[in-house]
């Protein structure tokens, strides 16, 4: 067993602590129709964090900007004491005098950090504020700056946090220093009540600036939901080119996918001229050579140039074959309705082998459409069946089903017979160009290859294993159209 260190324990629990905030934020984006690995969620994410960087920096900022205006107000309010006490202090005969007093009510209440007391240059105390009575205060030792002015922030006995101001003055050729305090702690309590009250109206306003945020994200890449719609609509078949109207960072997108479109179509047309036109240019030349080597049976010459005709016939064929699916890997916008289109193939199928029973199951009513040409659909699955038809004793089935999966929809078809079926290691050779396992049934030996080849220009599987009724089972998977509507028919039997 692995011992767990605490240190990683911590580690682990800390960065789960810190992936919880980022998880909730992405479910409540979720729940509103934003999510996650969008750009919508990514704007929302970048302007919160900074939003809540910048107010809770303004925060502390503004609350650093009210600390030293308390205080500088603090230090100005001492000031006006120490000149209110010097003009009582030259208009009265003595230092000692009861006239002496500052107006303010917190100088008379013990421990409140407000202290006023003269002293001479021996320290001797002369006079003092009520306040002060019974006290002691260390006295400042620094020394005086231009203004005959030294300031200290000290504790006093009833451990209140003060700012003391003492000044050195003359009366009228008395020096006397004349101290006052003010207490920092009423400072203290005032900027954490600020502190808590800005923090309050700046996450209020944190809050309408994320909703606004997530608004305007929503309503600026509304054009880029429209787009995605639309080419949606191109895929699925439902429309030819984009015709929405796009803001001006979209418009060239939404022109550039309408030419490659329109480029993609010439080109498959083009290739599919040129496809016939070397069909046709062929076919006269090898004609003519497999007559002329008919005519003169006898000749060496003849047999071989027969032979070679015949093998230069098959490879035209396969490579035309290739090039015309090749033709079709770019065929976008086309869509098939699969049910209609396998109930044609299973009746045709039906009248052309007697001897076998075909047996299609009636589809789910909500079976998709394939998303394709429909030839190509009726040549994979014509393929299948003409197969499935050749190999039976007596049965074939018919199954199509929709798979739907976190990927998307696939439209399942499975044609499955009571044949000899197939090995494992004979699956994978069938599948090859041209092999056959057995020569005398009729037959170039490229049909499941030509299937094979359609099936990965769609994205699509095919799969070959072993059947129920015994024979072969085959699975063709294809990508998935617009949902079609309910169809009911009667299985097709041999009447």
């Amino acid at each position: 067993m692995t011992e767990i260190k605490p240190e990683a324990a911590e580690h682990k629990s800390a960065n789960a602590w810190l992936r919880r905030p980022r998880d909730w934020i992405v479910a409540a984006l979720s729940r509103i129709g934003i999510r996650r690995n969008s750009i919508a969620t990514s704007l929302f994410l970048l302007s919160a964090g900074w939003l809540i960087v910048a107010l809770v920096a303004t925060a502390f900022l503004l609350t650093e900007l009210y600390s030293r205006a308390l205080d500088a107000s603090l230090s100005e309010t001492l000031e006006f004491h120490i000149e209110t006490l010097t003009d009582l202090t030259l208009l009265g005969d003595d230092p000692k005098s009861e006239t002496i007093k500052v107006a303010d009510p917190r100088f008379d209440r013990s421990g409140s950090g407000w202290y006023w007391a003269i002293r001479d240059t021996n320290g001797e105390l002369l006079n003092f504020s009520n306040s002060y009575l019974g006290m002691k205060l260390p006295q400042l030792t620094g020394s005086f700056d231009d203004t005959n002015t030294r300031s200290a922030v000290m504790t006093d006995p009833f451990g209140v946090r003060i700012r003391m101001i003492e000044r050195e003055v003359r009366v009228p050729d008395l020096p006397l220093n004349i101290m006052v305090t003010g207490s920092l702690d009423e400072i203290f309590q005032l900027v954490d009540q600020f502190r808590g009250q800005t923090l309050i109206v700046l996450g209020a306003v944190a809050i309408m600036l994320a909703v606004m945020s997530t608004i305007v994200a929503r309503i600026a890449l509304r054009p880029v939901g429209q787009l995605r719609r639309e080419v949606e609509k191109m895929r699925e078949g439902e429309a030819a080119a984009l015709s929405g109207k796009y803001p001006t960072e979209l418009a060239p997108l939404s022109d550039e996918v309408n030419e490659l479109m329109r480029s993609n179509l010439q080109i498959i047309e083009r290739a599919r001229n040129q496809v016939g036109n070397l069909a046709h240019g062929l076919k006269t030349p090898l004609a003519v050579l497999r007559n002329e080597a008919s005519a003169a049976k006898d000749n060496p010459l003849a047999k071989v140039v027969a032979s070679e005709t015949e093998k230069m016939t098959q490879l035209v064929t396969t490579y035309l074959d290739r090039a015309r699916l090749a033709a079709r890997s770019a065929v976008v916008g086309k869509r098939a309705d699969a049910t209609n289109l396998m109930l044609r193939l299973t009746r045709v199928m039906q009248k052309l082998n007697p001897r076998v029973t075909i047996a299609m199951m009636r589809p789910d009513a909500q079976l998709p459409w394939f998303r394709g040409d429909e030839g190509d659909l009726e040549e994979m699955a014509g393929n299948l069946l003409d197969n499935a038809c050749k190999w039976a004793k007596s049965s074939v089935g018919v199954t199509m089903v929709a798979e739907r999966a976190t990927s998307g929809t696939s439209l399942l078809i499975t044609v499955e017979d009571d044949g000899p079926g197939l090995s494992e290691e004979d699956a994978k050779k069938v599948l090859r160009r041209g092999v056959r396992l057995d020569e005398k049934t009729p037959g170039s030996g490229l049909g499941l290859d030509i299937v094979k080849e359609l099936v990965d220009v769609y994205g699509g599987s095919l799969q070959l294993k072993r059947s129920v009724l015994g024979g072969l089972r085959c699975e063709l998977r294809l990508p998935a159209a617009k949902v079609g509507g309910f169809r009911t028919f009667a299985p097709n039997r041999k009447e």
